[in-house]
């Protein structure tokens, strides 16, 4: 079936503003959110920032943390994309009720489950998600049936290749419609091949794989994006991604406190 994706659709919602600035080719930032907090959610959004992950995988997000985290996200001109926490049917509805702008699914290692992640985002006739909220509407300001015509044609479904089956595989994943966004999983990828973490960054295998999955995401049209640790990297990667995401606020906060506490103590 052929129809129109995040890469091709030809509708214009300013509040998309990952969507609008990867179509752009401005090269978005993202980050990672999983503290369960509507003001960590604000603080976030005010940083400069493009795309919040808000991470329902690995986060101490519930649901209604993700409820809420999305609307004063989205409140403040950011977008928010949900990683769930598997690629369950039941789970990807619930994820886009939130009015998310996109969706991330780790571990994605074949074909077939890529393409039940792409018919559970999309309504029919192009999927299998079925209608009942009012929140998704409310968070693009548009009504239900507008809603319904836009979230297929804008919402950018993201599978994470981080597994040895899932790089094998990675072609024929790539391959599949509506899979807008391939992103690396650094830290799992290089478990998967290496058996250890964190990668050096210079392993034959690991250097390997990282092109396997950007060259089949070019191959098919689709982006590619990756987690990185800070600015100097995001930037180096630059040349290679649509996207990046610059670590998480976890991760922020302790990098702050340990870098001035070391400081203070030198």
């Amino acid at each position: 079936m052929s129809y129109p994706t995040a890469h091709t659709t030809t509708i214009s919602n300013p509040r998309l503003r990952l969507l609008n600035k990867i179509k752009a080719g401005e090269y978005p930032l993202m980050t990672f959110m999983a503290l369960p907090s509507v003001r960590m959610a604000q603080i976030i959004a005010l940083t400069g920032v493009d795309g919040i992950i808000i991470d329902c995988e690995h986060g101490h997000i519930s649901d209604d943390a993700m409820h809420n985290s999305v609307a004063a996200i989205s409140s403040l001109g950011v977008s928010p994309i949900i990683r769930i926490r598997g690629p369950s049917h039941d789970i990807i509805k619930r994820a886009l009720d939130t009015g998310a702008h996109g969706i991330m699914v780790p571990q994605i290692n074949t074909a077939e489950e890529a393409a039940q992640v792409v018919a559970s985002s999309k309504f029919p006739p192009q999927g299998v998600r079925g209608q009942g909220s009012a929140f998704p509407s409310i968070g693009h300001a548009l009504t239900t049936p507008e809603y319904m015509v836009s979230a297929n044609e804008t919402i950018i479904t993201m599978v994470q290749i981080e597994t040895r089956a899932g790089v094998g595989n990675v072609d024929a994943i790539c391959a599949v419609p509506g899979v807008d966004l391939v992103f690396i999983g650094p830290n799992d990828l290089a478990q998967s091949l290496l058996g250890y973490v964190p990668a050096r960054g210079d392993e034959p295998e690991f250097v390997a794989a990282i092109e396997k999955i950007v060259t089949a995401a070019r191959k098919h049209g689709k982006w590619a994006g990756r987690m990185v640790n800070n600015g100097t990297l995001a930037k180096e990667a630059r040349e290679k991604y649509n996207t990046v995401a610059i670590t998480g606020d976890t991760k922020a906060i302790q990098n702050w406190y340990i870098a001035e506490f070391e400081t203070a103590r030198s």
